[in-house]
């Protein structure tokens, strides 16, 4: 029989890769769906206007729905399955559902009637190109009950996770992926015919998307024994835990989604095209994060909540360890990789259309900024989640609100010196300070996190990618002059080459450097695949 920590590390491995293989399938139709919208719409003003009006939704879904979600309902729900059993559970589910449907329904009710003010408070410079700022008052309206809907798929994939099913809930994001992109393509073109923007057709996706999301979940969670009721009750012990806990929740997990707004608030400023130019990067950029480093988290959190509900701090310590020394491995290289091949990256992507090469030039900047703080950004996604299963909710607060802080400081001095440019690098900056601080507290709570091993398996994986790097820049660089041309194909085929050949670099490497983590990351996948 293997050691215990290898079963451990092979199985948060195998659930990562669960999680990872659904959000591949998602992020690839999230490519898919950025690709139409850049070939429809470019780095125009409509663009820039559905951008801004989305993101005011997607703000406070990410803060108050997923990141309280992952944060306060994931540790109490498991906690209850793990001391109580399923019933009770399944009435915490059924409550918390219910207490979503009522703050959001309050919130987005809020939003519709003082839409106007909101977005003129966000994005007041949108007024002087006319018709811009009307635009987006419109649109965000028409979103505003996504995160209603959103909120609701977010409880539904934590009660899920909490069960061990992690393949469905990781690829149901897709659903939204796919109704933005068949909206776009069957309403765009009939929109000017009944006098309505073009664009309003993907904020019609957006909603079909959030409400597929519920019902691609519902079924599994029905499997599991789960009935809705109509009930709400305020003085359910679990429910008051999971209150009290969203606040800090959402504050602790807010980071990287405030700061995200702060860069689309000033990037409004910086012209037509900026807002889009960051938007299409960070997209780009979060792919990695949601594939490594969301789905490791994801999969970490509930092992971490089982340990804490039997306070077994040595697999506590175990668990948030092999779960970083995994994210290294996979995101480390992929952060190079973006360095030294993210213009090819964009131009197959995204260039053609009214997406141009300027256009190109401009998202390849930004995304190799952003790409600096990508190790920061996913070691804040497994974390912080870890403090409120050990009931420490100030202390993600406390790194968040400094975060924060942190990247309003660089990006206000970083875009007068790089414009639009220094947008991504501030909030770089921010995560890598956020992602440090929360690894530094947590090894002071949890009394080590393996520091010794977790260190030579990080000079280990930035030696191999360094090499990976190298082989990328080289295999990338001299292409060009074997398979000639500027068509989709001859780029896909040079950029494939490049890939490729980086990948077996690093896998020449891991062997000869023997990177356990890279056994364990194609071990999971295996057994990922055969679940499947």
């Amino acid at each position: 029989m293997p050691p215990h920590g290898e079963t451990s590390g092979r199985t948060l491995a195998r659930s990562a890769s669960l999680a990872g293989a659904a959000t591949l399938a998602s992020r690839i139709l999230g490519l898919v769906r950025d690709q139409v919208l850049a070939a429809f719409f470019g780095a125009s003003d409509e663009m820039d206007a559905f951008i801004v009006a989305f993101r005011i939704p997607n703000l406070v879904r990410d803060l108050f729905a997923e990141g309280a979600m992952s944060a306060a309902f994931v540790p109490t729900f498991t906690r209850e399955l793990t001391t109580r059993g399923k019933d009770d559970a399944w009435r915490l589910g059924s409550n918390v559902l219910n207490a979503l449907l009522v703050v959001t329904g309050v919130l987005v009710t809020l939003g519709i009637i003082f839409a106007r003010p909101i977005v003129s408070a966000y994005a007041g410079s949108y007024a002087a190109v006319p018709g811009k700022l009307e635009l987006t008052i419109e649109l965000t309206r028409l979103m505003l009950p996504f995160l209603t809907l959103a909120a609701i798929a977010a409880a539904i994939m934590g009660m899920l996770n909490s069960l061990h099913h992690f393949f469905v809930p990781a690829l149901s994001p897709a659903t939204f992926n796919v109704a933005t992109i068949v909206c776009v393509l069957v309403l765009a073109p009939l929109m000017p015919a009944a006098h309505v923007p073009r664009i309003m057709a993907v904020a019609i996706g957006a909603i079909v998307g959030g409400a597929a999301q519920i019902a691609m979940q519902w079924r599994p969670l029905a499997r599991e024994g789960f009935r809705y009721s109509g009930s709400l009750n305020f003085h359910d012990p679990a429910l008051t835990r999971v209150l009290v806990l969203m606040g800090p929740g959402t504050i602790g997990l807010a980071a990287t989604q405030v700061n995200l707004f702060i860069n689309t608030l000033l990037a409004t400023s910086q012209g037509t095209g900026a807002v889009s130019w960051l938007q299409y990067a960070f997209r780009l950029m979060y792919f990695p994060i949601g594939l490594f480093g969301v789905s490791i988290a994801t999969a970490v959190l509930p092992a971490v909540s089982r340990h804490a509900a039997v306070n077994d701090s040595a697999a506590m310590r175990g668990t948030v360890a092999r779960g970083l020394r995994l994210m290294l491995m996979l995101n480390v290289p992929a952060t190079l990789g973006l360095l030294v091949l993210a213009t090819p990256i964009v131009r197959l992507l995204f260039e053609r259309g009214h997406f141009s090469p300027a256009d190109t030039a401009a998202t390849a900047t930004a995304l190799r900024w952003y790409a600096v703080g990508l190790v920061g950004y996913s070691a804040a996604r497994i974390v912080s989640p870890v403090f409120y299963a050990l009931g420490k909710s100030r202390v993600p607060v406390m790194v968040s609100v400094t975060s924060i802080a942190t990247n309003i400081a660089a990006s206000l001095a970083l875009v007068r010196a790089m414009g639009f440019a220094g947008l991504a690098l501030g909030t770089s900056i921010a995560a890598i300070g956020n992602g440090g601080a929360l690894l530094w507290m947590l090894r002071r709570h949890l009394g080590g996190i393996e520091g010794r091993a977790t260190f030579l398996a990080a000079v280990k994986i930035g030696v191999a990618a360094l090499v990976m790097a190298a082989v990328a820049a080289t295999v990338s660089r001299y292409s060009v002059a074997v398979v000639e041309g500027t068509s989709t194909a001859a780029q896909a085929v040079r950029l494939a080459g490049a890939i490729g050949c980086a990948l077996a670099a690093l896998a020449a490497c891991a062997k000869l450097l023997h990177i356990e983590e890279f056994t364990e990351a194609l071990g999971g996948l295996s057994s990922a695949r055969d679940t499947i």
